[in-house]
């Protein structure tokens, strides 16, 4: 989930249980079927497939897994055929979400989103609606533990590869970079042998809503918690203030 404490969040997803890991591995999974059927089976002239194997990677996706995966979707038999559907709305308080899904069965899909979106006191949109408030961007994010490089050799290296901006936190560093610039950073941190927490292409608010109300933050949560329960959502992302 997009938010202040973007590495927060992802630190916490990695803690889970096997089960966590298995759901995360599904979805990247999905995403690697469309992209290689979108593009072909070669990252270096599929853009789309090289972004999410970096994710992939980033998450800790066995390499033999990748291209297991790879191999399935660029083969004769073909697979489940998932359709990307996007769908936008508000929370509660006027929260903006945004929730990408791969789906073989759109009307199962429709049906659960808006369901999540009812039963924490929020509401689907028309498309459109709100995903003019978020900027689509490379994000990439490096533990401060796991990364023995100085910062600011980290932030000559990045900016170097083309990153837009280099952002220090108590705990992490954050990278951003346009989506078109993003696989060339990420390569030259695998080069350096620097390892990601995080490397995705992803949607950041341009401004956060900080929700006070007690009930509006437990509606937010709802629909947070079902959406994440969903084996069809890929993506959610909000303006959300997490601090």
């Amino acid at each position: 989930m997009s938010g202040h404490s973007k590495f927060a969040n992802i630190k916490h997803k990695k803690e889970k249980n096997d089960a966590a890991k298995g759901k995360i591995f599904t979805i990247i999974g999905r995403e690697i079927s469309v992209a290689v059927r979108e593009g072909g089976p070669d990252p270096k002239s599929n853009f789309k497939l090289a972004t999410v194997i970096a994710k992939a990677k980033a998450n800790n996706m066995p390499n033999d897994t990748i291209e297991r995966g790879i191999k399935k979707a660029s083969g004769a038999e073909g697979g489940v055929d998932y359709k990307p559907i996007t769908y936008e709305g508000y929370g509660p308080g006027g929260v903006a979400i945004i929730v990408e899904t791969l789906t073989d069965n759109a009307n199962r899909t429709a049906a659960n989103v808006k369901a999540a979106f009812s039963k924490g006191g929020g509401n689907v949109g028309t498309p459109g609606c709100v995903s003019f408030m978020f900027d689509d961007k490379g994000q990439i994010l490096i533990d401060k533990e796991e990364c023995a490089m100085a910062s600011d050799d980290l932030m000559m290296l990045s900016l170097d590869a083309g990153a837009e901006d280099f952002a220090e936190e108590e705990d992490s560093y954050e990278i951003l970079t346009t989506p078109e610039g993003f696989q060339a950073v990420v390569e030259a941190l695998e080069g350096a042998g620097v390892p990601m927490a995080s490397a995705e292409i992803t949607k950041l608010p341009q401004n956060y809503v900080t929700v006070t109300d007690e009930a509006h933050d437990k509606g937010m949560a709802r629909i947070l918690d079902l959406l994440d329960d969903d084996d069809d959502v890929q993506n959610v992302y909000h303006n959300r203030s997490e601090d």
